[in-house]
């Protein structure tokens, strides 16, 4: 079987940004546009990552290629195919760099083994479509064995780590010493966050670059509320009111509709009217469903009549996840377990991945429709369903790990509470149902920082400055070399 799987990308113009930039940062986002397409002439940028749907780092990477084909440069985008013992391991090291045991299996020479064999063949794959010159983009635990490989090649690769631990312990340990043979053949390592660089990194260099969201996608466009009624009355989530098209505008403009439902455990819909909680991940433990639920339960009368619904995406949709439906059946029964009152007001959707962008615009609804959005990670190397909502302006109460820190500062633009403090978190969303003025301060405090920090040109301008360093900076190798 072929190791990669080659994602079609289209074009986007970088010019849709005249309508959220001021002129000044607009000006400056055209010349990065035509830096760009300088630096990079006559190169090709390889993005690799585990799963072209189903995830933060998928949907950022269908956004930033097309933005970087709309400027002009060849940008491409693969996807590691796997077993699921591969997938096992890979899931093992996403949990312990994030501080967490996981499965508690192993990571020795068995291991090693079938890792290196997987990525391998992806490495040999990439390599024969390779130009000197290239560069590769390596993402998460998944592809960094392609490194060294790619780098004999005569690629510049980049390995770019989206998770992280703000403190080191025995699992975070664990996990780099498995990884860091591999890292240190990358020519740069890219984090999220200052803190989750690796010590030892030595000859490879670091940066950090936050990820950003696209507000142009079907998961940030701007819905007016008649809509928002409507894709959550086709996804079987709200029940009465009138109805109009569940209409949405996919990447590159075109009109669709939503018509999949989502797959539903609960008593009954929600009612139009009825205020309700919202958190949207995927079924993965460190995004402690569990401790969402048990946070509204704890807080009793606090949260008023408000209900909770918490999102994820279909089991098949995600292909590098084996856990996600243990995880799903665990918060399953977590709900069922409630007493029937409480029991009655819990709602969860798994949502269809049919369709990505159809996918998108559900989530987009049920963010907009949210009285209050919550992220109660245990560890979270940044939270892009946190950005989402601050672009949306909606109010927020999310745990005080990894890059969610750097999004929201407590009181300013929203809550953060310890992420292990199930009675402060349940009382932190209470305080915001039930102080309205308060939560439409953080909700309009959110959507400016939002604007401000978060969004692509930002994103891709860094970018730009780490490839131009690396090219520069091989020049000069050559040069010194003759």
């Amino acid at each position: 079987m072929s190791r990669l799987e080659h994602v079609t990308i289209g074009a986007l113009p970088i010019e849709r940004f005249r309508e959220v930039l001021d002129p000044p940062a607009y000006s400056a986002w055209l010349a990065l546009g035509e830096r760009a397409q300088r630096l990079l002439a006559d190169r090709v940028v390889w993005c690799v990552n585990s799963t072209a749907q189903g995830g933060g780092v998928a949907e950022m990477l269908r956004s930033l290629l097309a933005y970087s084909r709309g400027a002009g440069v060849d940008s491409r985008w693969s996807v590691l195919n796997a077993d699921p013992d591969f997938c096992a391991i890979t899931q093992r090291l996403h949990n312990r760099l994030h501080g967490a045991v996981g499965d508690g299996g192993p990571l020795g020479a068995a291991e090693r083994e079938h890792y290196e064999s997987v990525t391998s063949e992806a490495r040999d794959e990439l390599a024969s479509l390779l130009r000197p010159g290239d560069v590769v983009i390596l993402h998460d635990p998944q592809t960094v064995g392609m490194a060294a490989g790619l780098r004999s090649a005569g690629a510049h690769v980049v390995w770019r780590l989206h998770v992280g631990a703000d403190r080191s312990n025995a699992a975070v340990r664990e996990a780099r010493a498995f990884l860091l043979p591999y890292v240190r053949a990358a020519e740069t390592c890219v984090f999220s966050r200052r803190r989750f660089i690796w010590p030892g990194l030595e000859p490879a260099g670091s940066a950090v670059v936050a990820p950003s969201i696209d507000v142009f996608s079907a998961k940030n466009q701007v819905l007016d509320e008649p809509t928002v009624a409507a894709i959550l009355q086709e996804a079987g989530i709200l029940a009465g009111g009138s109805r109009t098209t569940a209409r949405f505008r996919r990447q590159d403009g075109t009109p669709a509709i939503v018509r999949r439902p989502a797959a539903l455990v609960q008593d009954r819909p929600l009612q139009v009217g009825e205020r309700y909680v919202a958190q949207v991940s995927r079924w993965d433990a460190l995004k402690d469903a569990v401790g969402v639920i048990a946070g509204f339960a704890a807080a009793g009368e606090g949260w008023g009549d408000a209900h909770l619904l918490l999102a994820g995406p279909g089991m098949a949709a995600v292909a590098d996840d084996p856990e996600s439906a243990a995880v799903l059946a665990t918060v399953t029964a977590t709900r069922a377990a409630l007493p029937k009152a409480l029991r009655a007001r819990v709602h969860l959707a798994t949502l269809p991945m049919d369709d990505a962008e159809e996918n998108a615009a559900i989530v987009n609804a049920i963010q907009r429709g949210a009285a209050v959005v919550v992220q109660k990670s245990l560890a979270e190397g940044f939270g892009l369903t946190v950005t989402e909502a601050m672009w949306k302006g909606r109010p927020l109460v999310a745990s005080r790990v990894g890059g969610i820190q750097d999004q929201i500062l407590d009181g300013v633009n929203g809550l953060t509470v310890d992420p292990h403090d199930v009675t402060g978190f349940g009382a932190a969303v209470g305080r915001l149902l039930g102080d309205d003025e308060l939560a439409q301060r953080l909700g309009e405090a959110a959507r400016q920082k939002a604007r401000g920090e978060f969004l692509e040109p930002r994103h891709l301008g860094q970018w730009v400055e780490i490839l131009a360093h690396l090219i520069e900076a091989g020049e000069e190798s050559r040069q010194a070399a003759l």
